[in-house]
């Protein structure tokens, strides 16, 4: 498929996603959502994604200049982007049945901010800084951004984000529990991509059902996690990367999982 606002490429096991609006530091649109979502929609047997953006930046937040500031009703105009683009995207990388991977270069911002934080692991770098500016053009966090911020960083921190709309630079992400790793600019691409390499090549109906089991967990009490965790047990046990462990560990060797 043809896209205009993304570029895609699988590379081996791996669908890479790459926000290509480097001019405009990959302002998204409400259509650059929707061509997130239907990449998604096609994996085509890929095991992982990676998401990344072209050029100096990973996403400077939503495209303000792309028509919603233009329309005869603004805050209607926003609305209607959340709701019909960008969320239904966010709750796509939350159902996703595969690991995703952000690496972030630049600016993550308003929008760009949620994108990077729904990935279950996110890379920055040297250059990357994390942003919730809504305060300061008098609007409020987005995209998913009011329900991750608590639960990743806890209330004071969430609150000094989004609040305070100062950039959160890598270094201090990676302190705060924001994001999983902090690189070189120039490390960047090599380490995204080998840790969504390596996650491709997991017992994959395995990391899905764990990846789900986690965000559930962030609204259930503790015996609906066991009772949902012996569920999924089960439901891993009986696939072929379960056997092939088992297999594996008796034979003193690295297991090689097909994905099933």
């Amino acid at each position: 498929m043809t896209y205009k606002t993304i570029l895609t490429e699988r590379r081996g096991d791996v669908l890479v996603i790459t926000l290509n609006r480097p001019e405009r530091l990959n302002a998204a649109s409400p259509a650059t959502f929707d061509e997130i979502r239907a990449a998604l929609a096609d994996l085509g047997g890929a095991r992982a994604v990676l998401v990344t953006g072209a050029g100096r930046a990973f996403c400077s937040g939503a495209d303000l200049a792309g028509g919603s500031l233009t329309s005869a009703d603004p805050a209607q105009a926003t609305f209607d982007a959340l709701t019909n683009s960008y969320n239904p995207t966010m709750i796509a990388i939350a159902e996703l049945p595969v690991p995703i991977v952000a690496a972030v270069r630049g600016p993550a911002a308003g929008i760009g901010c949620s994108l990077a934080l729904a990935c279950d692991f996110v890379v920055g770098c040297d250059t990357a800084y994390f942003l919730e500016a809504f305060a300061n053009i008098g609007l409020v966090p987005d995209g998913g951004a009011s329900w991750m911020l608590p639960r990743l960083i806890g209330k004071a921190r969430a609150m000094e984000m989004a609040l305070l709309g100062e950039r959160i630079p890598a270094e201090k992400a990676l302190a705060w529990g924001l994001i999983h790793k902090f690189v070189a600019d120039d490390a960047l691409d090599a380490e995204a991509f080998a840790l969504a390499e390596r996650l491709a090549a997991g017992p994959t109906r395995a990391l899905a059902l764990a990846r789900r089991a986690i965000n559930a967990a962030l609204e259930s009490d503790y015996p609906a996690a066991l009772a949902r965790e012996a569920s999924d047990q089960r439901e891993a046990a009986r696939g072929p990367d379960a056997a092939e462990g088992a297999r594996a560990f008796l034979e003193k060797r690295k297991p090689v999982f097909s994905g099933k």
